[in-house]
């Protein structure tokens, strides 16, 4: 019965892993056509607050007529809403580049990737879950892996505040999984996206209205990969690839994919970032980062090999988290 069980939960498995992998690669190809923006005059909060502000103003009406149910929450549920949006959505952004304003982009990197290793931490200390100890080898590789690929070591004197605005985005991260997975496993993951983006574009737009911008600047040339195209195009291409369909598909996966395990996935964003950077922008990646990548992608594949049931622990007793 129990052989039964665990094939019937392997394809669940297989199928949501597939969907985090997807996001993230998803996520990662909004990098350089943010950076095709930005070089073509905008600041980084303003493609920020505009490509939240375009994907959530696609995908709620989408939403609403296809799917009216999906936007019916409980009315006890709005702190999961609210922290979905804020933290998921908005602070992860709005940290981030708070973070690369102050200190080089790898350290701000390595600091927002730790969020797999906090997950960890709050699966085990709140939830009192004990967890493979693949799953803790599996961190360490990974952010071992990133920090090659980021080489951190090139950077200039830290800046405490930029250092903080990294952790916070961490944490904004780990929020984003833990979050999820609670939403993912009560609400339809389309209805919890709209909502999230919704809520997200409200606070970005307190710090970059995306009002105040000039139409000039939406017709500005965006050039990348030697391809030319108008900034309201990669914008528009940046709201729905690079934002609605992986926040889509990251929430659909924590439905089987517990949020220690996907956490790590995430890690596979700034490989695929510094890949498509290479591809598209002509950044090669030194020796040190290829080493890097390989061990990343070494503890990726041993949090997956890991057994996802919780380990049985009496001294902390399990409870919901």
């Amino acid at each position: 019965m129990v052989v039964l069980e665990e094939s019937a939960r392997a394809p669940g498995r297989a199928w949501a892993t597939g969907l985090s992998l997807t996001s993230w690669v998803l996520f990662a190809s909004s990098g350089p056509l943010a950076k095709a923006v930005m070089a073509a005059g905008w600041s980084p909060a303003a493609v920020t607050s505009v490509r939240i502000a375009l994907a959530a103003v696609l995908l709620v009406p989408v939403v609403a007529v296809l799917r009216p149910r999906a936007l019916r929450f409980h009315r006890a549920d709005l702190w999961l809403l609210l922290g979905y949006g804020l933290l998921g959505v908005a602070g992860v952004q709005l940290f981030f580049f708070l973070a690369v304003a102050r200190v080089p982009v790898g350290v701000a990197m390595v600091l927002v990737n730790l969020a797999p290793a906090l997950v960890a931490l709050w699966v085990r200390v709140v939830r009192g879950t004990r967890l493979p100890g693949l799953v803790w080898l599996g961190i360490g590789l990974a952010v071992a892996g990133l920090v090659l690929v980021a080489e951190i070591w090139q950077g200039s004197e830290l800046d405490l505040l930029g250092v903080a605005a990294g952790l916070a985005a961490a944490i904004c991260s780990a929020g984003y999984f833990l979050l999820g997975e609670h939403g993912a496993s009560r609400y339809d993951s389309f209805g919890l996206t709209a909502a999230g983006l919704a809520i997200g574009a409200v606070v970005v737009a307190v710090v970059a209205a995306p009002w105040t911008l000039h139409l000039s600047s939406l017709t500005a040339p965006a050039v990348l990969g030697g391809l030319q195209a108008p900034v309201w195009l990669a914008l528009l291409v940046l709201a729905v690839v690079g934002t609605a369909l992986p926040y889509l598909a990251g929430l659909r996966a924590l439905r089987n994919l517990p949020s220690a395990l996907a956490s790590v996935l995430a890690l596979v964003e700034p490989l695929v970032a510094a890949g498509l950077a290479w591809l598209l922008l002509g950044q090669e990646l030194s020796p040190t980062q290829l080493a890097g990548a390989a061990v990343l992608l070494a503890g990726a594949v041993l949090v997956q090999l890991a057994d996802p049931n919780p380990l049985p622990d009496d001294s902390v007793s399990c409870r919901p988290g």
